[in-house]
């Protein structure tokens, strides 16, 4: 059966190998823009994206064709092929074997849109490490209905 219409958004967080802040501020709008076209290529929209030193976050609309797991390989095989070959980076950049993705309501598209969008202004409050640990009690808290 074909899907007409779908509502698919995920927010994906992607972290550097060990954490590491190799993304450097006079590369993250290429990086970003790299991405962008990687996702938009596929059938996919890109709502939002951020590269931060050490992470980088991104909301898309996917095709249900693909999944969480596809769109993710996808990114980031493609843009760790790019940054090591235009040199983005000191030494070999890797992503972490593992990301999260995180499904978003239609009605939390534009709040979580911005929240990508201050990503310098919130990590001036608080660290990856901790704005993580808060993603992953947020998501246990509404998994388990409490």
């Amino acid at each position: 059966m074909n899907v007409q219409y779908n509502n698919l958004y995920t927010h994906f967080v992607f972290t550097t190998q060990d954490r590491f802040p190799c993304i450097a501020e006079i590369h993250r709008e290429r990086i970003e823009k790299y991405i962008t076209g990687v996702v938009n290529n596929h059938q996919c929209r890109m709502y939002a994206i951020y590269a931060n030193p050490e992470h980088v976050h991104f909301l898309v609309s996917r095709d249900p064709a693909m999944s969480e797991q596809e769109v993710a390989d996808l990114v980031a095989n493609a843009s760790e092929i790019f940054i090591n070959q235009n040199k983005l980076c000191k030494g070999k950049f890797y992503w972490q074997p593992s990301c999260s993705a995180f499904s978003v309501s239609k009605r939390d598209v534009d709040r979580v849109c911005k929240y990508i969008y201050n990503q310098p202004e919130h990590h001036k409050k608080q660290t990856f490490a901790e704005e993580y640990a808060e993603f992953i009690k947020f998501y246990q808290h509404t998994l388990s209905g409490k």
